[in-house]
């Protein structure tokens, strides 16, 4: 059983990986894109803050307040928990303006978004260990998830994009 202290060290060094590798790229080299509707590695980057700051830890805030709803997890959902992260597959998702990020305009932009990730998970943390369980909010995908798991899932998230970040690493080398 993995405590919400352990995933949120675990989400920082992933982090922090994320911040030493932003080191050894210009602008132009993350704003490129390898193919026709592929993300670059700065949009890459910009998904993981926005995703984290606008739907997961929302989605933990929900689950700490008092009365929400309750709901149950999918198969897949189950599963991504029982296996403690995504399997090593890619996903893609349709471009639309929702969900396709835009390109980054500087990389102060995505390491004030990590960082601002980080602060987020540091700050609620104390709070989700509490009430792990009472309500939930349903992801598309995976159903009914309480605050302790939308947390995790953040952690998920972020190590289940370095396998892109290592593709696009390579696209931007060749």
């Amino acid at each position: 059983m993995n405590t919400t202290t352990e995933t949120l060290q675990r989400f920082e060094q992933t982090v922090q990986h994320y911040l030493l590798e932003l080191d050894h790229f210009s602008l132009e080299q993350l704003q490129y894109t390898p193919q026709e509707g592929e993300w670059s590695l700065g949009q890459m980057y910009l998904h993981l803050v926005n995703s984290a700051l606008y739907m997961h830890l929302k989605n933990v805030d929900v689950c700490l307040q008092p009365n929400g709803e309750t709901g149950v997890k999918t198969e897949a959902g189950t599963a991504i928990f029982d296996l403690g992260g995504f399997p090593p597959i890619r996903i893609q998702v349709p471009s639309s303006p929702q969900y396709t990020p835009p390109q980054p305009t500087s990389k102060e932009e995505i390491v004030e978004g990590l960082n601002a990730v980080i602060r987020k998970m540091r700050e609620i943390e104390p709070n989700v260990g509490e009430t792990a369980g009472k309500s939930t909010v349903s992801h598309p995908r995976f159903g009914a998830l309480n605050a302790g798991e939308w947390f995790t899932l953040i952690e998920m998230h972020y190590r289940h994009h370095l396998l892109q970040k290592e593709r696009l690493k390579h696209a931007i080398a060749d």
